[in-house]
């Protein structure tokens, strides 16, 4: 049973760690972007394939920064936190090209506390 100051630890480092990446690609900084990400994550971006380890990752950011994508923003978050060590986000999202629906951010507390993606899976929908 996980407890409820144990809750919100992971609830907190989840909520700085996204806004920590939504501004990264706000200001077009790919490498803020992929830093979020554990070396070894994996992002499965519909329609554009899968994307594995931090620096593909960076790769895809950075291509869509500089195809001029910006101004990210979440609709409706929702956000469950599994055990004493993740928790999970889905959310719609808009940009100013684009928008589409989060199914899922599996987010993980690193040893220094903050939190990290593992698992990043979202569908561009226009």
């Amino acid at each position: 049973m996980i407890t409820e100051d144990k809750k919100q630890i992971v609830f907190s480092a989840l909520k700085e760690a996204s806004e920590k990446w939504k501004a990264a690609f706000n200001i077009g900084n790919a490498d803020g972007c992929a830093s979020q990400y554990e070396p070894d994550a994996v992002m499965t971006a519909k329609p554009f394939g899968t994307f594995n380890g931090t620096e593909e990752i960076k790769a895809f950011w950075q291509k869509l920064i500089d195809d001029g994508f910006t101004d990210v923003d979440y609709i409706d978050p929702k956000i469950e936190v599994v055990d004493e060590s993740s928790a999970v986000l889905s959310s719609g999202w808009k940009m100013n090209k684009a928008q589409g629906v989060i199914t899922k951010e599996l987010w993980v507390l690193q040893s220094d506390g903050t939190a990290k993606l593992r698992i990043d899976e979202f569908e561009a929908q226009s």
